[in-house]
């Protein structure tokens, strides 16, 4: 085997040859740096991924329900979860009313 890397060298800039790119750069007026703040404003990438946050988060929890409440619930088919959190919600607004009269 061979510990050659396929991978091809990376040359660096001379001197000269960097100043030559940098004066380039900076004479392009389509191409200006951008200025402190903008560069302060910028975000990684990595945070503009995926769903956004929510406002009001669920809680993971462990819970441990009766065979026949999970048959039922899995059997009304997929998004089972969102429609039991559903019925609890109701059940909770249902029951906090009659706690506040």
């Amino acid at each position: 085997m061979s510990n050659t890397s396929k991978k091809p060298a990376i040359r660096m800039p001379s001197v000269v040859e960097d100043r030559a790119i940098t004066a380039a750069a900076k004479a392009d007026r389509d191409a200006q740096p951008l200025t402190p703040r903008q560069l302060n404003a910028m975000v990684p990438l990595r945070a503009l991924r995926g769903r956004p946050k929510s406002a009001n988060p669920k809680q993971l929890v462990s819970v441990r329900y009766s065979p026949e409440v999970l048959a039922y619930f899995k059997s009304t088919g997929e998004g089972w979860q969102s429609r039991m959190d559903g019925v609890l919600k109701q059940y909770v607004s249902r029951h906090s009313r009659r706690v506040e009269r």
